[in-house]
């Protein structure tokens, strides 16, 4: 087990993402992996004290997990400029879509990056169990993979073996924000939360509350003509 990658609950897979990459990265999205991401990854050693992370001051930290192709990452550092913001996504086409418009084209290595960001490009999991007890004053899980088929269950990020170490790193009173669009999904996180003790869960919204950035998956949820739930839930003390 390496000093990123600690140890996961009995029965949870080592894994719950399928490929890391689309379609073959173009020069200017490998330029962006190999000389913009490094400037602003958080490393696994600096998660035992991630407010220190950050190139500015922050007031509380936020954790956003599996953040698509980045837009609600980027809309909320611009509106919480006090807030250290970690944005989670192993997809290497997600990560290019964020640094893109971060960075002018032939800048990468040398722009100016926003202070109280960091990404962490690999499971979110593990970066849950390497940050201190306490830690999260708010976190996000919008629209993950629903994994609709039954076998796949284990693999859904809301899932009662996790449950203890999303709380763990989440303070007492600190908010889960949660969205979906998926049927099975939505079933399955009204069961898994109606089970469980660990967090205040109040009946979703069926429509995006005031203060949540809409996300491309969203609006595709949308346009289809499928109805997402938002969830707003309090860790108890």
């Amino acid at each position: 087990m390496t000093a990123d990658r600690p140890p996961l609950a009995e029965g949870i897979p080592d894994r719950l993402y399928g490929r890391r990459r689309g379609h073959p990265l173009r020069p200017r999205q490998q330029r962006l992996l190999d000389e913009t991401l490094p400037r602003l990854r958080l490393l696994p050693e600096q998660a035992a004290d991630p407010r220190a992370a950050f190139g500015a001051p922050v007031t509380a930290l936020w954790l956003e997990i599996g953040f698509g192709g980045g837009e609600h990452s980027l809309a909320q550092i611009k509106a919480n400029p006090h807030v250290g913001y970690i944005a989670s996504e192993v997809f290497e086409n997600g990560l290019c879509s964020l640094l893109t418009t971060l960075v002018p084209e032939g800048e990468e290595a040398t722009a100016p990056l926003p202070g109280h960001l960091r990404l962490w490009p690999q499971d979110a999991r593990h970066l849950l169990g390497l940050l201190p007890e306490g830690t999260l004053d708010r976190l996000f899980l919008l629209f993950p993979d629903p994994w609709p088929k039954a076998r796949h269950a284990k693999r859904r990020f809301v899932n009662p073996s996790l449950l203890p170490l999303v709380a763990r790193a989440l303070r007492p009173g600190a908010e889960w924000r949660i969205a979906s669009d998926d049927p099975t999904y939505q079933a399955w996180v009204s069961d898994v939360m109606a089970a469980q003790d660990i967090f205040d869960v109040p009946p979703p919204a069926t429509a995006r509350p005031e203060g949540w950035p809409g996300t491309r998956y969203e609006a595709k949820a949308l346009r289809e003509g499928r109805s997402p739930l938002y969830w707003s839930l309090t860790r108890r003390g």
